[in-house]
């Protein structure tokens, strides 16, 4: 009687199995049915003999962009591992950098990598973008504004407000410094200079009779050479020297005007919406890569450049009058307050965040430092 018990329970198992095996072989297909439906209808496609295709245009020239932007394209594109191909473009070589948010916008290209002046941004924060006059001291300064003192809420909300495009992340670049054919030793010696400048610090700068003159990237170092311009107040001593620039340029002044470029990476939004999400996340951490690797390359270039740069005669404004210079970013960190309710609320992080720095003391600013 037990046998047959011990058999009879053998028996139901198995048929159990049976039941469950044919089940699931008919769960199993449909659940195939359904995914198959699902990626269908989705909006990721891609394979790779099929990838998705980005057009992204940098603001940087070709030697500069072989540092602020090609390992981080090269990576990314290793990375996908044939689901998606990015095409890097210098600038101008598609459009022209001041065309850039409007080319992305409409689908021209792809993404942009760029600061917000720069490029012409149509939001009432893009005067922050690129060189706002003694905002930061050090590139570690616009990390650590974005990310623990609310920029990139800011900026998210600007940018979702224009339709179109797409604001992924913000990093730093280098100080900026001016590089001239004539030393400046003094306010009075920039007086009717006309530099290759970004927008915001160029506006800034006039005010001492600096003339900010736009040229394509790759015209800027015959310009120098033929007179058309008188120098750059464009960059750091990194980037002076690793195109060119140091080459046509007699002088660099070490006042500068900030310690950091604010820029930003953008999306067309049809073209970010295509790409999966696990796509979208290896390129944010191949921007972090990139941000990093920037760190690095500016601070240990300035430190090395200033002091061991043979090409350029270091010249400096006093102190005393250097800081009427400072002075006056006051105000136009005022005027740009008043120019709306968000940019006033830019202008008293910076203002909040100059006070932590300032108190905090050394290593995070000197007793004398202003930002």
């Amino acid at each position: 009687m037990k046998k047959e018990k011990v058999e009879s329970k053998t028996q139901d198992q198995q048929n159990g199995r049976r039941d469950f095996i044919k089940k699931a072989g008919v769960v199993a297909a449909g659940a195939v049915a359904a995914t198959a439906t699902t990626f269908g209808t989705a909006p990721y496609s891609y394979s790779k003999t099929n990838p998705i295709k980005w057009r992204l245009q940098t603001y940087s020239g070709a030697p500069l962009g072989a540092h602020v932007i090609k390992p981080q394209i090269e990576a990314f594109n290793r990375a996908a591992y044939g689901q998606m191909e990015i095409e890097l473009y210098y600038a101008d070589q598609l459009v022209a950098t001041g065309e850039l948010f409007r080319a992305m916008q409409n689908g021209t290209i792809d993404a942009v990598q760029s600061d917000d002046a720069t490029m012409a941004s149509p939001v009432d924060i893009n005067v922050f973008g690129g060189y706002f006059p003694f905002a930061t001291r050090y590139s570690l300064d616009v990390p650590v504004l974005f990310k623990y003192y609310g920029l990139d809420k800011i900026w998210a909300e600007a940018y979702g407000e224009v339709k179109g495009v797409e604001w992924l992340g913000a990093g730093a670049w280098d100080p900026l410094h001016i590089f001239t054919k004539k030393p400046i030793r003094s306010i009075a010696d920039m007086k009717g200079m006309r530099v290759f400048g970004v927008p915001t610090a160029g506006k800034f700068l006039s005010r001492y009779g600096l003339v900010p003159i736009t040229l394509p990237w790759d015209d800027i170092e015959v310009a120098i050479q033929t007179g058309e311009l008188d120098g750059v107040a464009w960059c750091g001593f990194t980037e002076a020297y690793e195109v060119g620039w140091a080459d046509v340029c007699n002088y660099a002044l070490l006042n500068n005007v900030t310690g950091a470029w604010f820029g930003s990476y953008f999306a067309n939004s049809k073209s970010w919406a295509k790409v999966p999400p696990h796509l979208q996340e290896i390129f944010k951490l191949s921007m972090d890569s990139s941000h990093y690797y920037r760190q690095i390359w500016y601070w240990g270039g300035e430190a090395k450049l200033r002091t061991e740069g043979k090409k350029m005669e270091l010249t400096t404004i006093p102190a005393a009058e250097w800081d009427t210079v400072v002075k006056d970013s006051e105000e136009y960190w005022d005027e740009i307050s008043a120019s709306s309710p968000r940019a006033a609320k830019v202008v008293q992080i910076f203002k909040d965040y100059s006070k932590v720095m300032q108190k905090a003391g050394v290593p995070y600013r000197d007793r004398k430092s202003v930002v």
